[in-house]
């Protein structure tokens, strides 16, 4: 299988599989001297770990992480740093039940990748989708953890990325009410606390039918500086839709007021500038911090639509490997709504490809 690297000068190459020993993943063109510890990557896989709460797969994977190699430190360095070299980062799989998955073995599940998998390898690992499963996000994150380093060094401020649900099945927030602090305070990553209480009730009735749901959701960096991608080929957001549409069960992506942008008119969408102590002021930002295909400095927005969890309870139509027609329920160990460990997996998304773009910048311009 081949297209498992992403990015150009911070490279990241994932491997393994849902019940395999182990995942991981290698970095490559993480600059030297930067400080790297273990305890730097945890809290992000932390945050996207399973069974955190009942609204998420009951699976236990502590996800703890190890450096294996990229990292050196003696009494001169000033702590563990980055070498210049690949970094090899490995989550073990702990909590495997690959007997959940026994009885669709030779079954495709609807709006699974099964069948696609199978069309084009011949071959499949049905143990929890194998390659194909969300669980392969845990190494982006970790991923992602180093690039958020990476970024810091870069800008003197730092970037910051955050990430929120803004909207779980036909449910969205009510924006005016957007508090970043609440995102920690409840188990959607949802900036709206009366939001996040009618969420509880929709998803436990969603789970209790053996059901699922889809979600949108928002992410924001902060702080990136004007001047970063490239106009045609190297878009800044491009490589950002590029890299959400790339996340499990992601099936939309737009930039700033996307899709919502073909309703206004040129005077309402246009993002008028301003003078302050010799730079643009933007009075809004309908672009999402991108213009060009190169950001602003205002605020980078990146939204994405996560589908239903396919592996559902409810049983479905569907054919086997021989081509005859039957039905499936799928067993085991499923989030009711994908989409709520998303928000760490789309703030990582994000942090791989800017810092891919700080050094591509740094690389043309200086």
């Amino acid at each position: 299988m081949s297209h498992n690297s992403f990015g150009h000068l911070f490279r990241v190459t994932t491997w393994g599989e849902s019940h395999g020993a182990a995942l991981g993943c290698t970095i490559d063109g993480c600059p030297p001297g930067l400080p790297l510890r273990e305890a730097d990557i945890q809290p992000f896989l932390d945050r996207r770990a399973p069974g955190t709460s009942k609204f998420v797969t009951q699976r236990r994977e502590p996800d703890h992480v190890r450096i294996l190699s990229g990292v050196f430190a003696d009494e001169r360095t000033e702590g563990q740093r980055t070498t210049g070299t690949p970094i090899q980062l490995m989550i073990e799989n702990v909590d495997q039940r690959s007997k959940d998955y026994s009885e669709i073995r030779d079954v495709f599940r609807p709006g699974h990748a099964d069948y696609t998998y199978f069309a084009k390898y011949g071959i499949r690992d049905y143990r929890g989708g194998g390659r194909q499963s969300a669980r392969e996000t845990a190494a982006r994150v970790a991923a992602g953890a180093v690039a958020r380093i990476v970024l810091n060094s870069a800008v003197k401020a730092g970037v910051r990325i955050r990430g929120a649900l803004v909207q779980m099945g036909p449910h969205g927030i009510d924006r005016a009410a957007w508090d970043w602090e609440e995102t920690l305070a409840n188990p959607f990553f949802c900036p709206d606390a009366k939001a996040a209480l009618q969420w509880a009730d929709y998803l436990e009735g969603v789970r209790k039918k053996g059901s699922s749901c889809g979600a949108v959701i928002e992410v924001v960096a902060e702080g990136v500086p004007a001047g970063w991608g490239a106009p045609l080929y190297g878009k800044l957001d491009g490589d950002l839709a590029a890299a959400m549409m790339s996340i499990n069960a992601v099936k939309g992506v737009e930039i700033g007021d996307g899709f919502a942008a073909a309703s206004l008119s040129g005077e309402e969408n246009a993002d008028e500038m301003r003078a302050k102590r010799g730079r643009p002021v933007f009075l809004s930002n309908h672009a999402g911090g991108i213009l060009g295909g190169i950001s602003t400095g205002q605020p980078i927005i990146c939204r994405f639509a996560v589908k239903p969890t396919s592996s559902i309870l409810s049983p479905r139509r569907t054919v086997n490997a021989a081509m005859q027609e039957t039905e499936i329920a799928t067993k085991g160990r499923h989030d009711p709504c994908v989409g709520i460990r998303a928000v760490p997996v789309g703030e990582a998304m994000m942090a791989l490809v800017l810092a891919d773009h700080f050094l591509r910048h740094r690389g043309q311009v200086g």
